[in-house]
């Protein structure tokens, strides 16, 4: 089981902890949502719980709960920013599908 982050995405999480003074990196998961049936939940970490698995990566940390694993295992974090837009993406190699507005996905 692996996520992994680009160095750009790794760099914004931490510019959103130093601004934010606290934090021990991104917690990612995943919820029900949209219509293709699940979202990308992003979140702060602020603790490991016993049910969560710790990946690092360019001296960040990345929490994933149990639940949300199996469907985020392979994914690949990265930011970009276009024009006046900029966001979180994912390479995700379990999704089977995509709602046409980007918002969800099927695994």
């Amino acid at each position: 089981m692996a996520i992994s982050l680009t160095e750009a995405a790794a760099g914004r999480i931490r510019q959103m902890l130093e601004r934010r003074g606290r934090g021990l990196g991104l917690r990612l998961g995943i919820r029900k949502s949209g219509c293709s049936g699940f979202a990308y939940d992003l979140d702060y970490a602020d603790e490991v719980g016993a049910d969560d698995t710790v990946f690092e990566e360019f001296g960040v940390k990345v929490v994933v709960d149990r639940d949300s694993l199996g469907a985020l295992d392979g994914t690949v974090v990265d930011y970009a920013r276009d024009g006046l837009n900029e966001n979180f993406r994912f390479r995700n190699p379990n999704v089977k599908n995509e709602c046409g507005c980007g918002e969800s996905f099927s695994v």
